[in-house]
């Protein structure tokens, strides 16, 4: 009858050993949910234009520090742009929330084929192609060539897609229609070409 007793008491102890060990197992298993990188806010779109020729460069600037919030962003264009010229463009984004500004433009680089930007003139002020590729060949837009013609008044939209499709149609030429993906950040600037 004792040791009835003790291979009861055993049978026991090895059953909670298990039971620990499995929650263990349990508690360390590889279907814990990844940690996913949080999108960074972006107040502000930078773009500066040189003039080919030489000459002051132009500043797009647009600005919306409360992000989402009910503020309009603050848009300014330093100049009026000039007939017939190429201007360099390099953009820029930025968290002006933190101090210093975050530069979220090293992230785009970084993550190149999940990001381009979108170009979208109207009233035929300018076309614009891009000047900088990601690892698969597809543009990005951070370097981009603006050419303007005729003197006219009309906007440029720079839009930002995170995971677009890059390969759809028209896309590697710039045209958002067919890019899916999640926008960033837009901006609308009103521009004069004289």
């Amino acid at each position: 009858m004792h040791t009835l007793k003790n291979k009861y008491m055993k049978t026991i102890k090895n059953l909670a050993l298990v039971l620990f060990v499995a929650t263990l197992f349990t508690a360390c298993s590889e279907d814990d949910p990844e940690v996913v990188n949080e999108e960074e806010l972006i107040t502000t779109l930078t773009a500066t234009l040189r003039p080919s020729g030489g000459g002051t460069d132009i500043i797009l600037k647009s600005v919306d520090l409360d992000g989402d919030g009910p503020d309009a962003p603050v848009i300014s264009v330093s100049a009026n742009l000039t007939v017939n010229t190429n201007y360099t463009g390099v953009l820029k984004v930025e968290n002006e929330t933190e101090s210093p500004a975050d530069d979220i433009t090293i992230e785009v680089l970084e993550e190149d084929e999940e990001h381009q930007f979108f170009f979208t003139p109207t009233n035929n002020i300018a076309t614009v192609s891009y000047n900088d590729m990601d690892e698969d060949g597809n543009p990005i837009g951070v370097q981009f060539t603006l050419a303007t013609t005729t003197a006219a008044s009309g906007s440029l939209t720079i839009t930002l897609r995170h995971e677009p499709m890059k390969t759809a149609s028209g896309v590697r030429n710039g045209d958002i229609t067919n890019a899916g993906g999640e926008t960033d950040v837009q901006a609308v600037f009103p521009i004069t070409v004289q």
